[in-house]
């Protein structure tokens, strides 16, 4: 019904807060943030937190707006007030009983799994940081 509503909320809070912390970056490095990997002074490749935070933003936001396709496609959400059947139909209880249950469930799991991809990411860039010179990495990149 509003399960969408959670990672949604989550969205919103995180786009917030990616927007404070590239400013942030920004002034730490008194010039213009890219979203592309910055170049450290030993030559070696970071990706700013702020590029990683909006990893997780375009994942809920992603699912968010497809949960709400699908809310509206099944006529769960209506482009009239009170926009949610379940108000309307006096089933507030059971909506906010799916919020609690399955909207926190994804919302979740959309962040651990991108924990994870952050994780990967940070054991990349220390290998590289490690690796000697020379040394091919999988698929031919050096």
């Amino acid at each position: 019904m509003a399960c969408f509503t959670v990672p949604a909320a989550e969205a919103i809070i995180t786009t917030i807060a990616g927007k404070i912390i590239k400013s942030k970056e920004k002034k730490e490095l008194s010039g213009a943030v890219s979203t592309k990997p910055e170049e450290n002074t030993d030559g070696t490749a970071k990706i700013s937190f702020s590029t990683k935070l909006g990893w997780l933003n375009k994942m809920l936001w992603g699912g968010s707006a497809l949960l709400a396709f699908e809310h509206v496609w099944h006529g769960e959400v209506v482009p009239f007030f009170p926009f949610l059947t379940a108000v309307e139909n006096g089933e507030a209880s059971e909506m906010l009983h799916e919020m609690a249950t399955a909207g926190v469930s994804m919302a979740l799991l959309v962040t651990a799994v991108w924990g994870i991809m952050v994780g990967v990411t940070s054991l990349i860039e220390k290998y590289a940081d490690k690796k000697p010179e020379g040394t091919v990495l999988a698929g031919g990149l050096a």
